[in-house]
């Protein structure tokens, strides 16, 4: 039903009233630059403020609704990337770590809960999209214009997300699989201290590359497809090499049949899982920040966040920018709908499944029977692999470090941009500043906290507070996206019913395992 929507042709639409008085700057067209199709380094002049409903925040801008790439193939891949950023940071510890551990402890059978939460955050984005396509503004502006209002909603998304990934669980896991890849064994407790010191390196590594261009969220989509492309050409060379067909069919069949779940199932590793099969918390939310800074919609009156050294990009606006409701934006609405849902369901749901399909699909094949702990499942991957072509030792592992080195860089940006983007719409005081400018001390800011929290323990014990964290907010935060888009949108533009729907199924999926987990917390183990 979600691919069918990006290729059907737009269905009548009525027309409506204008509300937008003509603009004092031009219409921004479909073509702004070679590298980025609907980028511009100043931002278009919009309208009056609209009169319509628009919360606890100040009333939005109004102007046209900028038009697309005539919709096609080759458009779409010029289109769409943000999709690409969110697949790097998605395909990290959960298929690295979670997935492959669940399947060997617990048998294939459990896989179908790795569907059941992509399918549900891939609805999840789409309607965090659909909101920064009217408004340009991302979906964290929308939530804070509910009630209370900023002054509640602020302190308590800064507070959540810092407390889902301010600690750099990643970085720690790609730093082991350095420490691996060096002294041709698993690194245990002996290596703690290296550890550490390679993590640092990390995380001061990824707060050049965020500052190295005009345009984080360009940084961010050119590595991205780098890292996505080498990670993907591995695992389906590896596993078309090495797999037989019977597991192939095994591991299918895991995925897509659900079944009981075990008894004894660890709930803190099911909420992980569940949560990091996809994105899991802020990193959802965190989609419509990027479509916002690559243009998309009303996206193209906002500017963004970039480099603090570097100058020649579009500054962030206050203020976000809808478009009145005439059959022209309307149909303008149609060709941005279908990019956004090739960008979310084809690009990074199928690549976040075709990822945790290949790594499961391997361990299950290399491991067997065998009893593997979860601080040596990479180092036994890439033995096995050796034992046919030593090099793939080296393949191996990089190939692991570059999964999780993704997910740090894409949670990095994720964490800090959350962050400027909640304090940006909140606070007039922190606009006096410049966007990029507050980017830039809040990352200093998480580098420090990271560069000390980099020791606090092992890869899995720091990668379960995010898995945690984010199950709260998967459910929280569903809920207020059905509120903002039944509530600040037009009818017109409005989800579905059936979308509606998704959104509390959403809520009620990781509603329950919360409860879950707070529940085996509170009960003492026999």
């Amino acid at each position: 039903m979600v691919v069918a929507e990006v290729f059907s042709r737009p269905r009548s639409l009525p027309s409506v009233q204008s509300i937008s008085p003509p603009l004092t700057g031009k219409t921004p067209g479909p073509l702004m630059s070679d590298n980025n199709p609907y980028h511009s380094p100043t931002i278009p002049a919009a309208g009056k403020t609209s009169p319509a409903d628009h919360g606890e925040l100040p009333p939005w801008r109004t102007a046209d609704l900028p038009e697309p790439l005539p919709f096609s193939f080759m458009n779409t891949l010029r289109t769409i990337g943000p999709g690409a950023i969110l697949l790097a940071a998605a395909i990290g510890g959960g298929e690295w770590i979670v997935g492959p551990l669940m399947a060997v402890k617990y048998g294939p059978t459990i896989l179908w809960i790795a569907t059941t939460g992509i399918i549900i955050q891939s609805l999840f984005n789409l309607e965090a999209v659909r909101y920064t396509l009217y408004t340009g503004e991302p979906i964290i502006s929308g939530i804070m214009r509910l009630r209370p209002g900023p002054k509640f909603w602020a302190p308590f998304y800064l507070t959540i997300g810092a407390a889902q990934l301010a600690t750099p669980a990643l970085a720690v896991g790609a730093a082991t699989v350095l420490i691996t890849a060096y002294v041709g064994d698993n690194a245990g407790p002996e290596f703690n201290a290296a550890r550490g010191v390679v993590a640092m390196v990390i995380i001061l590594v990824t707060v050049v590359l965020l500052q190295s261009g005009k345009s984080i969220e360009r940084v961010l989509e050119k590595a991205s497809w780098l890292m996505v492309a080498f990670i993907f050409t591995f695992l389906i060379a590896v596993n078309v090499r090495f797999v037989p067909r019977s597991v192939w069919w095994t591991t299918f069949q895991g995925f897509a049949m659900p079944h009981g779940l075990p008894e004894g199932v660890d709930i803190v590793l099911l909420a992980l899982f569940a949560a990091t099969a996809g994105s899991g918390g802020l990193g959802n939310m965190t989609i419509s920040n990027w479509f916002r800074d690559k243009g998309f919609g009303m996206g193209r009156y906002m500017g963004g966040f970039g480099s603090a050294l570097r100058e020649g990009h579009a500054e962030l606006a206050p203020v976000g920018c809808v478009f009145p409701v005439t059959p022209k934006n309307l149909d303008r609405w149609q060709s941005w709908w279908r990019y956004a849902i090739a960008d979310q369901t084809i690009l990074w749901a199928m690549g976040c499944f075709l990822g945790m399909f290949l790594n499961v699909n391997l361990v299950l094949h290399i491991v067997g029977g065998s009893e593997v702990s979860e601080n040596t499942l990479g180092a036994f991957q890439a033995k096995f692999l050796a034992a046919f072509w030593p090099p793939l030792w080296w393949l191996a592992l990089i190939n692991g470090f570059w999964i999780l080195y993704s997910t740090h860089m894409g949670n990095t940006d994720c964490l800090v941009r959350t962050s400027a983007d909640i304090l940006w719409s909140a606070s007039p005081g922190v606009r006096r500043w410049s966007a990029s400018k507050l980017y830039a001390v809040i990352l200093v800011i998480f580098t420090l906290w990271a560069l000390v929290a980099a020791n606090f323990g092992s890869v899995l014990s720091l990668f379960k507070v995010l898995g945690i964290v984010a199950n709260p907010i998967m459910a929280i935060a569903a809920v207020q996206i059905l509120r903002v888009n039944t509530r600040f949108l037009p009818k017109e533009i409005q989800p579905p019913l059936w979308r509606q729907a998704g959104l509390i199924i959403c809520a009620l999926f990781y509603g329950g395992l919360t409860l879950a987990l707070i529940w085996s917390m509170r009960t003492p183990k026999a």
